[in-house]
Protein backbone atom coordinates (compact mmCIF):
# COMPACT_ATOMS: atom_id res chain seq x y z
CA UNK A 1 0.00 0.00 0.00
CA UNK A 2 1.28 3.48 -0.89
CA UNK A 3 1.71 6.13 1.77
CA UNK A 4 -0.87 8.92 1.69
CA UNK A 5 1.72 11.50 0.66
CA UNK A 6 2.64 9.47 -2.46
CA UNK A 7 -1.03 9.27 -3.44
CA UNK A 8 -1.51 12.99 -2.85
CA UNK A 9 1.60 13.80 -4.84
CA UNK A 10 0.44 11.63 -7.74
CA UNK A 11 -3.01 13.24 -7.69
CA UNK A 12 -1.39 16.65 -7.64
CA UNK A 13 0.82 15.71 -10.62
CA UNK A 14 -2.25 14.51 -12.51
CA UNK A 15 -4.09 17.75 -11.78
CA UNK A 16 -1.10 19.79 -12.87
CA UNK A 17 -0.87 17.79 -16.12
CA UNK A 18 -4.56 18.42 -16.78
CA UNK A 19 -4.14 22.12 -16.11
CA UNK A 20 -1.09 22.29 -18.39
CA UNK A 21 -3.05 20.55 -21.17
CA UNK A 22 -5.96 22.95 -20.71
CA UNK A 23 -3.62 25.95 -20.74
CA UNK A 24 -2.00 24.73 -23.97
CA UNK A 25 -5.39 24.19 -25.62
CA UNK A 26 -6.48 27.68 -24.56
CA UNK A 27 -3.25 29.21 -25.85
CA UNK A 28 -3.72 27.46 -29.21
CA UNK A 29 -7.35 28.57 -29.42
CA UNK A 30 -6.37 32.11 -28.49
CA UNK A 31 -3.72 32.15 -31.22
CA UNK A 32 -6.26 30.92 -33.78
CA UNK A 33 -8.84 33.49 -32.68
CA UNK A 34 -6.31 36.31 -32.91
CA UNK A 35 -5.33 35.23 -36.42
CA UNK A 36 -9.00 35.11 -37.44
CA UNK A 37 -9.55 38.55 -35.92
CA UNK A 38 -6.63 39.98 -37.89
CA UNK A 39 -8.10 38.50 -41.08
CA UNK A 40 -11.54 39.98 -40.34
CA UNK A 41 -10.03 43.39 -39.60
CA UNK A 42 -8.12 43.26 -42.88
CA UNK A 43 -11.21 42.23 -44.82
CA UNK A 44 -13.24 44.98 -43.14
CA UNK A 45 -10.67 47.59 -44.09
CA UNK A 46 -10.73 46.38 -47.71
CA UNK A 47 -14.53 46.52 -47.79
CA UNK A 48 -14.54 50.02 -46.32
CA UNK A 49 -12.08 51.14 -49.01
CA UNK A 50 -14.22 49.58 -51.76
CA UNK A 51 -17.31 51.22 -50.31
CA UNK A 52 -15.58 54.61 -50.32
CA UNK A 53 -14.50 54.12 -53.95
CA UNK A 54 -18.05 53.23 -54.93
CA UNK A 55 -19.40 56.28 -53.10
CA UNK A 56 -16.92 58.56 -54.87
CA UNK A 57 -17.86 57.10 -58.26
CA UNK A 58 -21.58 57.54 -57.60
CA UNK A 59 -21.04 61.12 -56.44
CA UNK A 60 -18.97 61.83 -59.56
CA UNK A 61 -21.71 60.36 -61.78
CA UNK A 62 -24.34 62.46 -60.04
CA UNK A 63 -22.25 65.61 -60.61
CA UNK A 64 -21.81 64.74 -64.31
CA UNK A 65 -25.52 64.13 -64.68
CA UNK A 66 -26.33 67.44 -63.01
CA UNK A 67 -23.83 69.16 -65.29
CA UNK A 68 -25.38 67.53 -68.37
CA UNK A 69 -28.84 68.50 -67.14
CA UNK A 70 -27.84 72.14 -66.72
CA UNK A 71 -26.18 72.26 -70.17
CA UNK A 72 -29.18 70.72 -71.92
Amino acid sequence: MEPASDTSAEQLRQRIDLLLDAAQRLADENRQLRAAQEQWVSERAALIAKNEQARSRVEAMIQRLKSLEQNA
